[in-house]
C-alpha cells in the first residue's frame, strides 16, 4: 500500500493518542511505513553491496602477506555468492520487526543492564563491537527524528512505548538485523568487519533521509502532527554496557580508548563503590600528574633493571596481586618523595590504569599457556607497560599497538619454548634481551616497542625458515616410512589372502613370504599399485600357487607345463630387482624345476626332496610376510570392533597444523610440540618442537586418548593480551567481593 493513500483527506484522522490494538486504520499506516522503510534500506543495501569489491581488492593489494590477501579474494567471491541470501534476510527481519507489533531484534551478545558482559568468541565480540558502535554513533546523531518517529509508531500501534531500546527503526535494531543476516555470510572476520564500516556508511547514513521522510508522512497522514521534536540521549547504562563490548573485544578504533578506559573506570568504581565523580576533600593534596607518576615509575623501572627489585619476586597469580599493591604504596611513597608530600590519592583514571595493567600482569602469571621461566622473564615488563599506558591509553583499545603488538609476540615465541628445544639459548636470550632493552632504554619514547616489533620479527623469520628446513625433512622421512609400512602390509595383505588355508610346499612358501613380498613392496613404491607391472607381479603370485596344485589328468598336466615357463621368467626377472645373485636364481630354478618334473611323472621322486633343502635368500631379504602378519590380524580384529568412544575424536579432527598443544607423560618432564603435518596415507599427526624436530606421531585415537587422560593438552591460539583482556573484563563484571577465578 503506498504512503499517498494512508493521507488521502477522507482518511486523514488527527492522532494525538493512540489506535486501539488491531484497529485496521493503524494496520494501513504501519504496512505503509513497513514498504518505504524496506524500498529505502534495500536501495541503501544495494549501494553498500556495490561498493564491496572495491574495498576489499583494496585492502587485498595492502595485505601484509599471501595468507591475509587470500582472505579478502575469498571474501570477495564468498559476498558474491551470498549477497542476494543475506539481503533477503536482512530485508524479511525489517519487515518481521515492523509487524502488526513492532520489535527489535534480540541481541544475542549485548551487556545486560546490570553491567554483567557475556563473553563469547573473539569474531563474535568484534562484530559486537562493530555493531554496537555504529548502534551508539547513529543513536546519538539522529536522536531528534528518532525519537519523533517512536512517538509515532507508538500512536499507531495501539500506545505501545518505544525507545532507543525496542524501536524497530532504531540503529541498533537495524543493525542487529543486519549482523543476524551475516550469518548468512562464511567468511573471515576481517572482511565481515569491513562490511560493518561499508553498512555504517550507506545504509546507516541513510537513515538522515528515512526518518524525517517517514515522519512527514505520519504527520500528513495526521499522527501527533503538532509534536515538538526533542533531543533524547541514549540511556547512560546501554552507553556503558556499549563501550564495555569494545573493550572485551579489545576495540580496533584510535578514537575508542578514551571509551574503553571511561567503561573500565566505570566498572572499576562499581567494584570499589565509589562515586565516579567524587571530588578529592579540599585539604587533600592534589592528584599527582601524569608526568610525576612517570617520573616515580622511572625510579622504580631503574632500580629493577639493576636487579634491586623493590617488588618481592613473583610465584603466581595471588603473589602477583600482592605486588602490584605493593607497587601501587611504593608508587605513592616515590611521589611523595619527589615532591616532599606523599598524595592521599590518585587521579581515578590513573589508579584505574594501574589496576589495569597490574591485572594484565596477574593474568601472564596465572596462564599456564606460558612455561613458568618465561611468566618470571615476562613479568618484569610491568612498569614499562604501566608506563606506555600512562602516556597512551590507546593501548586497551588498539590490538595493532605496538606495545600490545610486542607484548604478543614475545607471548606467542614463549609458548612453544622449552630448554630441550632451546638447548642454545637462542629464544630464552632473545626475550631476555627485549624485557632488558625496555628496562633500561624505555623513558616515554613509544617507538622504542615499534622498533623492538621489527627486530623480534626478523627473528621470527629467522627461527620461523630454520625450522621450515628441518620440518620438511621430518615430514618426508616421515612419509617415506609410512610409505614402506604400507606397501609391506599390502604385499602381505595380497600374499595371506591367496594362499588362504593351503599347505604350500616350503620352497614355494619360502619365495612368495619373502624374496617375491619384496619385490612386491618395490614395485608398490616405484611403479605404484596400478601399474602394470604389480598386476603382473600379483598374477605370478596366482600362477605360483596354482602351479602346487594335484595333477591328476592330461589337462592338469598341460595347465602346469604352460605355467613353468612364465614362473621361471618371472622369477628371474622379479628375484633380481631384489639383490639375488645368478647363482643363487639358477640354484633356485633347479629346484623348481625338478619339483614340477617329478610332478609330471618326468623325473624319480627323490627330486622332490630338494624342495626341503635350504633356500639361498640374501640376508637384505626380509621376511616380509611373518613380520606383518601379527599387524594385519589387529587391522582385521579392529575393522569388526566397535571404534572406542572418546568425546576428543572431534576436538582432534578440528585440530589444524600449527597448533601448539603439551605433552605431560608420566614420570616424564612436559614437552611443547606443534602440530606440523596430518598423513595423508595414516591420517597420523606429527609434532615438531619450535627447532622443527620430531617431539611425538600419535594417531588420532591415540591422541584423543591422550586429551581425555590429561597426558595432552591444547594450549590456546588466541593472542595473550586479548584472552587477558577477555578475563579482566570477566573479572570486573563480577559483583564486588566475588573472588578472582
Amino acid at each position: 500500500m503506498a504512503m499517498a493513500e494512508a493521507y488521502e483527506p477522507s482518511k486523514v484522522v488527527n492522532l494525538h493518542q493512540r489506535l486501539e490494538p488491531g484497529h485496521p486504520r493503524g494496520g494501513e499506516l504501519l504496512q505503509a511505513v513497513r514498504d518505504m522503510a524496506t524500498r529505502r534500506l534495500q536501495q541503501l543495501l544495494g549501494q553498500m553491496f556495490e561498493h564491496v569489491d572495491d574495498a576489499l581488492f583494496d585492502l587485498a593489494e595492502k595485505a601484509e602477506n599471501n595468507a591475509a590477501q587470500m582472505h579478502y579474494f575469498d571474501g570477495m567471491r564468498e559476498v558474491r555468492r551470498r549477497r542476494l541470501a543475506i539481503e533477503r534476510s536482512y530485508l524479511s527481519q525489517v519487515t518481521r520487526m515492523l509487524g502488526p507489533m513492532p520489535v527489535a531484534p534480540r541481541a544475542t551478545t549485548a551487556p545486560s543492564a546490570s553491567g554483567e558482559l557475556s563473553l563469547v568468541a573473539d569474531d563474535e565480540l568484534e562484530e559486537s563491537l562493530a555493531v554496537t558502535s555504529m548502534a551508539s554513533k547513529n543513536e546519538a546523531r539522529l536522536a531528534q527524528e528518532l525519537h519523533a518517529l517512536n512517538q509515532r509508531l507508538g500512536v499507531i500501534c495501539g500506545g505501545i512505548k518505544l525507545d532507543e531500546s525496542n524501536s524497530p527503526l532504531a540503529p541498533a535494531a537495524l543493525a542487529e538485523a543486519f549482523r543476524q543476516a551475516m550469518g548468512e555470510l562464511e567468511a573471515d572476520v576481517r572482511v565481515k568487519l569491513l562490511i560493518y564500516k561499508l553498512f555504517d556508511r550507506y545504509v546507516m547514513a541513510g537513515l538522515d533521509a528515512l526518518y524525517p521522510e517517514i515522519n512527514a508522512e505520519l504527520m500528513r497522514a495526521g499522527v501527533l502532527p503538532q509534536f515538538r521534536q526533542g533531543a533524547r540521549h541514549a540511556a547512560p547504562e546501554h552507553a556503558a554496557a556499549g563501550a564495555a563490548s569494545a573493550v572485551a573485544a579489545g576495540g580496533q578504533d584510535a578514537g575508542a580508548a578514551e571509551d574503553v578506559l571511561e567503561t573500565l573506570s566505570q566498572l572499576f568504581n562499581a567494584r570499589r563503590g565509589r562515586a565516579p565523580t567524587a571530588p578529592p576533600p579540599a585539604a587533600a593534596a592534589p592528584a599527582p600528574s601524569v608526568h610525576e607518576l612517570l617520573g616515580a615509575l622511572s625510579v622504580l623501572q631503574s632500580q629493577l633493571a639493576d636487579h634491586a627489585s623493590p617488588v618481592p619476586a613473583s610465584t603466581g597469580a595471588q603473589q602477583s596481586a600482592a605486588d602490584a599493591a605493593a607497587l601501587k604504596s611504593l608508587l605513592m611513597s616515590q611521589l611523595g618523595a619527589l615532591r616532599g608530600a606523599r598524595p592521599s590519592a590518585m587521579a581515578g583514571m590513573d589508579e584505574d590504569t594501574i589496576d589495569l595493567v597490574g591485572m594484565l600482569f596477574e593474568f601472564i602469571l596465572a596462564d599456564d599457556t606460558l612455561p613458568p621461566t618465561m611468566q618470571a622473564l615476562l613479568a618484569r615488563l610491568q612498569i614499562p607497560y604501566l608506563k606506555a599506558a600512562l602516556l597512551d591509553r590507546r593501548l586497551f583499545a588498539q590490538r595493532q599497538h605496538p606495545a600490545r603488538r610486542l607484548l604478543d609476540m614475545l607471548a606467542e615465541l614463549a609458548k612453544g619454548w622449552s630448554p630441550e628445544a632451546d638447548r642454545d639459548h637462542r629464544v630464552f636470550d632473545r626475550v631476555k634481551s627485549v624485557v632488558e632493552r625496555l628496562l633500561h632504554d624505555f623513558d616515554d619514547d613509544l617507538g622504542l616497542f615499534e622498533r623492538l616489533c621489527g627486530e623480534l620479527a626478523a627473528f621470527q623469520e629467522t627461527l620461523r625458515r630454520r625450522a621450515e628446513l628441518a620440518e620438511q625433512r621430518v615430514a618426508e622421512a616421515t612419509h617415506g616410512r609410512e610409505r614402506l609400512e604400507l606397501a609391506r602390509r599390502r604385499a602381505a595383505r595380497e600374499i595371506l589372502d591367496r594362499i588362504g588355508g593351503r599347505a604350500l610346499p616350503p620352497l614355494v612358501h619360502g619365495v612368495l613370504a619373502r624374496a617375491w613380498a619384496n619385490y612386491l613392496v618395490l614395485t608398490l613404491l616405484r611403479q605404484g599399485e596400478d601399474s602394470l607391472e604389480f598386476s603382473e607381479a600379483l598374477r605370478f603370485v596366482d600362477e605360483f600357487i596354482a602351479s602346487t596344485l594335484p595333477v591328476r589328468d592330461a589337462e592338469s598336466r598341460q595347465t602346469l607345463r604352460q605355467l613353468m615357463p612364465r614362473i621361471e621368467r618371472s622369477l628371474r626377472r622379479g628375484l633380481a630387482s631384489v639383490a639375488f645373485q645368478e647363482s643363487d636364481i639358477e640354484r633356485l630354478l633347479a629346484q623348481l624345476t625338478g619339483y614340477y618334473r617329478e610332478r609330471l611323472g618326468e623325473a624319480p621322486a627323490q627330486a622332490a626332496s630338494s624342495m626341503e633343502g635350504p633356500l639361498p635368500i640374501p640376508d637384505s631379504i626380509q621376511p616380509i610376510v611373518e613380520q606383518e602378519a601379527p599387524a594385519l590380524q589387529a587391522e582385521r580384529e579392529a575393522a569388526t570392533a566397535p571404534p572406542p568412544e572418546i568425546p576428543q575424536l572431534e576436538q582432534v579432527y578440528a585440530l589444524k597444523p600449527g597448533t601448539w598443544l603439551e605433552f605431560c607423560p608420566t614420570g616424564a618432564p612436559a614437552e611443547r610440540a606443534k602440530l606440523s603435518w596430518i598423513s595423508p596415507m595414516s591420517g597420523r599427526y606429527l609434532f615438531v618442537n619450535r627447532r622443527g624436530l620430531k617431539v611425538a606421531d600419535y594417531a588420532p585415537h591415540e591422541l584423543a586418548a591422550a586429551l581425555a587422560a590429561g597426558s595432552a593438552r591444547v594450549l590456546p591460539a588466541e593472542p595473550l593480551f586479548d584472552r587477558a583482556l577477555d578475563a579482566i573484563v570477566d573479572r570486573l563484571s563480577q559483583p564486588p567481593g566475588t573472588p578472582a577465578a
